[in-house]
């Protein structure tokens, strides 16, 4: 399957060229070096992750001797990368010339031409209309002159060649600093120019799409200045100009332009590595190829189900990047993002202090494992019980493996402190539970999908219903050693026990000498109003599990937190994890607790929970039967006869939200905590007008 969906893409050639001879003597030293230093920074390292065979393709350097005039060493150069190029074509491959000099765009493009034997039309991306003859240029360097030498106006260096391009499909897309004489000849010539103005007025991927609109049907090319992009992304240029591109922004809305049959070339200029500061413009050189051969959403689905198991059902959107509550598919569409990993990203997407404690901690230290210390750990490890109130604390990675640490510990501690017989010892759990999806955890799952097909399953574990204490009392025996509860069950439906349950199973627990372990991987760090949502009831538990929000969204970080008697039954040896505990996951996971703490997101929570609770509360459907939750918790559950949850999660996935049901019921609302009153209301409306638009009697038509 992987060879059939690469061998769907032609192969790509990186043509690095040799020169300087277009621009000013200043900057002829640097441009001369770009190409060179593109190869060594691996810019084509992206193409290659996207499964297209790209290779460079050797250097070009000029042939010509030192005492050659300018402008036919010039002619001489060009010669060479039309050559190469429309040799590269007729391979069968797309060349992608990349120099530190836009004057060689006239060899590219004539090469193109040579090759497909018409001019193609061309998105040139550009900070400057490059479209002088040698009697309107300021400055006389050749750098200013490729366009108006390709569509075949001069006088200019290359003694006049034919045009190379087709005028009517050419577009100038992010020019900001250029002559009216400039403006004048591209006019008359018929050439569609997008400037700086219009982008910010428009947004750059409108504007984007309407100048590949000019450039319409049949093969084209692009020709990216990087001096297009603001000097802020992209310093190492040969001619910076304030107020251009956003670098990040243009990646996107370039995404996948490369994989069209459509596309001839590709070319990269004006790169200057002496005036990259800190190789920020290689970066967004090699971000940019990246994007543009990067697979769309329906190929990135296609791979997916071809080249991966099948034991997750996403929804037919495929995210490209995230940005505190909203999150942007791969045809850069804007959601709200309303459930946050389940609440791992309860502090957004990419947040700065957390992405920086991430980089930084990367390029000291990263993983070591748990046979020797680091430096990071200890600090986590004290924050944690400083914070939660306990005594020791042990570090893993995902929920799950936090959740089977406290059965062992809860095991181990009922042999040596209960006194229960070996093998014999019982944990409680609550039928809707969610605690993973172990061989162990699913043994005391009540859903029968999660088991089908997996047994035999540990013994050893007990089901009660959920919110009934009476039954939990019931249940505890002999050789009972803990009861595992949500506080409130998440995946079981943002199911809120009765008022006061939590408290007297805290009191039935201690009355019986049973541990009470409270999984607040879901529901801790602030996701319901409370530091804790055990602490609703101010019960606290004998062990809490945390995770998600640990990891600020960036890393899978979970923990077990207990006092000595119970987390001292571990001995060395008894348990472990490799990454559990890694400095770089220790470092992210201190400053995601801090910034819960400092930002008071608990109490932030509980105000907009109740916001968010009162409207929904009131929003009118025949197929809601309930509302529930606490903070910013909330499931809204349906009747499935009259609208299924799944449904109504897909038609808000059309008015920019994202939501995810659990069981086809409920509609799961769950977003970052760092969300604010403006933003929430948004997206109730949005939720509101997806209900209202969705009759009852035409809900299951979808």
């Amino acid at each position: 399957m992987n060879d059939k969906v690469i061998a769907k893409q032609r192969p790509v050639r990186l043509i690095g060229v040799v020169s300087g001879l277009g621009v000013p003597l200043r900057t002829r030293a640097g441009s001369m070096r770009a190409a060179a230093a593109l190869e060594l920074a691996d810019a084509g390292g992206g193409m290659r992750r996207n499964g297209i065979d790209c290779a460079w393709d050797g250097l070009i350097v000029p042939a010509a001797g030192p005492d050659l005039p300018r402008d036919l060493a010039l002619r001489r150069l060009c010669g060479q990368v039309a050559a190469r190029v429309a040799a590269c074509i007729d391979s069968g491959a797309v060349p992608v010339v990349v120099s530190g000099d836009h004057a060689l765009a006239v060899g590219t493009w004539q090469g193109v031409a040579r090759a497909l034997g018409k001019p193609p039309g061309m998105l040139w991306i550009d900070a400057h209309l490059d479209a002088h003859t040698a009697d309107s240029s300021p400055s006389g360097n050749p750098h200013g002159m490729p366009l108006a030498a390709l569509l075949g106006r001069g006088p200019n260096p290359w003694q006049s060649p034919p045009a190379a391009l087709d005028a009517a499909r050419c577009c100038v897309f992010g020019a900001r600093s250029y002559e009216d004489s400039e403006v004048r000849l591209l006019q008359e010539l018929g050439v569609h120019v997008v400037d700086m103005e219009q982008i910010r007025r428009r947004g750059l991927r409108p504007a984007l799409d309407e100048a590949l609109a000019h450039v319409g049907d049949g093969s084209f090319g692009i020709s990216i200045d990087l001096d297009a992009v603001d000097p802020g992304d992209a310093p190492g240029v040969n001619t910076p100009s304030a107020g251009g591109l956003d670098g990040a922004a243009l990646a996107d809305a370039l995404r996948s332009l490369a994989r069209k049959p459509e596309l001839a070339a590709l070319e990269i200029a004006e790169y200057n590595p002496e005036r990259d500061v800190a190789g920020r413009t290689a970066r967004l050189a090699a971000r940019l190829l990246e994007a543009l051969s990067a697979p769309d959403g329906d190929e990135c689905r296609w791979i997916e189900a071809a080249s991966g198991a099948h034991n997750y059902a996403p929804l037919p959107v495929v995210l490209a990047r995230g940005q505190g509550i909203h999150v942007w598919d791969t045809t850069g569409k804007r959601y709200i993002d309303m459930m946050s990993a389940y609440s791992a990203v309860s502090l957004g997407h990419g947040h700065p202090q957390l992405v920086a404690a991430l980089t930084e901690q990367a390029q000291r230290l990263a993983v070591t494992s748990r046979a020797f210390y680091n430096d990071r750990l200890p600090l986590l490890l004290a924050r944690l019980c400083a914070v939660f109130g306990y005594e020791a604390a042990l570090p893993v990675n995902t929920g799950l493996e936090a959740v089977e640490t406290a059965l062992k510990a809860a095991r181990k501690w009922g042999y040596r402190h209960k006194g229960v017989a070996a093998d014999q010892a019982e944990i409680i759990a609550c039928a809707g539970n969610f605690h993973g999806r172990s061989i162990a955890i699913i043994g005391m799952s009540s859903e029968a999908q999660y088991r089908d097909g997996f047994g035999p399953f540990a013994p050893g574990f007990r089901l009660i219903d959920y919110g009934d204490e009476a039954a939990l009392e019931a249940a505890i025996g002999p050789n009972t050693v803990a009861f595992l509860v949500e506080p409130v069950q998440g995946e079981g439906g943002i199911v809120v026990p009765p008022a006061g349950y939590l408290r007297r199973c805290a009191e039935i627990c201690r009355r019986h000498g049973v541990l009470l372990i409270a999984d607040e991987v879901q529901t801790g760090l602030g996701r319901t109003g409370k530091l804790l949502a055990s602490w609703h009831e101010n019960v606290r538990p004998d062990g809490v599990i945390l995770g998600k929000a640990l990891g600020g969204g960036l890393l899978p970080v979970s923990a077990f937190l207990a006092d000595r008697q119970l987390m001292d039954v571990f001995t060395p040896g008894d348990h472990g994890s490799t990454f559990g505990g890694n400095a770089l996951a220790a470092a992210v996971a201190l400053v995601a607790l801090d910034l819960i703490v400092e930002l008071d997101l608990s109490a932030h929570s509980a105000l907009l929970g109740e916001h968010l609770l009162a409207r929904l509360r009131r929003l009118r459907h025949p197929a809601i039967r309930a509302v529930r939750g606490r903070g910013l918790f909330a499931g809204i559950e349906l009747d499935p006869a009259l609208l299924d949850a799944h449904t109504a999660c897909l038609r808000l996935l059309d008015a920019g939200v994202l939501s995810k049901d659990t069981h086809g019921t409920v509609i799961r609302i769950a977003p970052p905590l760092i969300i604010d009153m403006a933003q929430l209301d948004d997206a109730i409306d949005r939720i509101g007008a997806v209900l209202q638009q969705t009759p009852a009697d035409q809900a299951l038509a979808a």
